[in-house]
């Protein structure tokens, strides 16, 4: 008898194009929709992060809130969170993170 592999190890990511690199500037943050998700994007640096869109506190809108750095505040009551990693600055809540990358212009987020 052989080991077949466990199904759920092959399961692929779905690939979503969700913005082009024009329309996300250095140093902002924007709110996109993925399946039914919603999604904060970031451009730091020129590298690209993305997180749970909706802040755990109140389900603020993340992806309109402000960005410094790689540190974003929800505009609505102020929770921040850094976008490379999704950890809140002052407590050990996280936020989901997804997988960011870029094919030609296009920003393309998987998700499991």
């Amino acid at each position: 008898m052989t080991d077949s592999p466990d199904p759920a190890s092959q399961k692929q990511a779905q690939r979503y194009q969700v913005a082009t690199r024009d329309q996300l500037p250095v140093g902002k943050g924007m709110e996109v929709q993925v399946a039914d998700k919603v999604i904060a994007l970031f451009n730091v640096a020129g590298t690209y992060y993305a997180i749970d869109g909706l802040c755990p506190h109140s389900c603020g809108p993340l992806g309109k809130g402000t960005i410094h750095g790689s540190t974003v505040t929800c505009p609505w009551h102020g929770w921040q969170f850094n976008v490379t990693n999704g950890k809140h600055l002052q407590s050990s809540i996280t936020t989901s993170q997804y997988r960011v990358c870029l094919e030609g212009e296009t920003i393309v987020i998987e998700l499991d």
